[in-house]
C-alpha cells in the first residue's frame, strides 16, 4: 500500500468511525480510494468500488499500527485517537477527527498535552466527563474539512 503514484488515499481508524457514508459519498466523488482498517470484520457498502477493508488482530492498538505505518504524504487520515493523529503527522498525512478538527503539526503538541492532561485526571479519580455527543454540526464540519482537504492536496499536485 505504498503511494508509488502520488495518489490521494483515504485511512480509516474504523472501529468506532461515525462518518463512514459520509467518506464514501466524498470518496466516490473525488474517485478516491478509501481503506477501512478495524479490529473486527465490517460490512462495505456492495457498489463501493475503491473501499477495501483491512481487518487487523492481535492487540488493541493494531488498526492503529497498520494505519501508521501506511500513512505518507497525500493520505488523508480519519480518526478520533490523538496518539495515531501524532503518529499520522509524521509521516506527513493529513489527519482529520470526524468532527471535522484537522490535526497539524503545529497543534497536536497541545492537543496531546491536553489529552495526556485529562487521562491524568480520570487515573486520580476526578469526573472530568466526556466528549460531547456527536452532532448534526460535527458532520457538516468534517464533510466540510474533509472536502477542503482533498482540494488543497489536488492543488499540491497528488492525484485522485
Amino acid at each position: 500500500m505504498t503511494n508509488l503514484n502520488n495518489e490521494i488515499r483515504i485511512l480509516v481508524d474504523a472501529d468506532a468511525c461515525p462518518v463512514k457514508a459520509e467518506i464514501y459519498r466524498v470518496a466516490e466523488r473525488h474517485g478516491l480510494a478509501v481503506v477501512l482498517v478495524a479490529n473486527s470484520y465490517m460490512a462495505i457498502p456492495r457498489d463501493a468500488e475503491r473501499v477495501e477493508r483491512v481487518v487487523v488482530s492481535g492487540s488493541l492498538d493494531a488498526a492503529d499500527d497498520w494505519i501508521a505505518e501506511h500513512a505518507h504524504p497525500g493520505a488523508i487520515v480519519i480518526t478520533a485517537d490523538i496518539p495515531l493523529a501524532s503518529r499520522a503527522l509524521e509521516k506527513g498525512a493529513c489527519v482529520i477527527a470526524p468532527n471535522g478538527r484537522e490535526h497539524t503539526r503545529s497543534t497536536i503538541g497541545n492537543t496531546l498535552a491536553t489529552r495526556n492532561l485529562m487521562d491524568s485526571l480520570r487515573s486520580a479519580g476526578a469526573v472530568t466527563g466526556g466528549p460531547p455527543p456527536f452532532s448534526p454540526r460535527d458532520r457538516s464540519a468534517f464533510l466540510s474539512t474533509l472536502h477542503q482537504t482533498i482540494e488543497r492536496l489536488k492543488r499540491e499536485g497528488f492525484t485522485s
